[in-house]
């Protein structure tokens, strides 16, 4: 069974940076898609960012220029390093594998 374990929100001044980790478990990390979502109150789970086994990497639009996600096989694990941080990216942040599976997220508030 994966688990997926979220490190690393808080809370942060707009312009600032933080680093989002997720470890995990399981051996079928290496090739699956690793993939950071977030989502705020009321809203659907968007995909910010992910990362194919093969080191590819997708944004969104919102966050292209600021956000870079990169992941370590060996480690298990898949981070993603968020600078000029804006109000807007004010959410819960989800780490995804595969697509199906999901940490408990983990919630990132950037303050104006």
């Amino acid at each position: 069974q994966v688990q997926l374990v979220e490190s690393g929100g808080g809370l942060v001044q707009a312009g600032g940076s933080l680093r989002l980790s997720c470890a995990a478990s399981g051996s079928s990390f290496s090739i699956n898609t690793m993939g950071w979502y977030r989502q705020t109150h009321g809203k659907q789970r968007e995909l910010v960012a992910e990362i194919n086994r093969f080191g590819s990497t997708n944004y969104a639009d919102s966050v292209k220029g600021r956000f870079t996600i990169s992941r370590d096989n060996v480690k298990r694990t898949v981070s993603l390093q968020m600078n000029s941080l804006k109000p807007e990216d004010t959410a819960v942040y989800y780490c995804n594998q595969g697509g199906s599976n999901w940490g408990k997220g983990t919630l990132v508030t950037v303050s104006s």
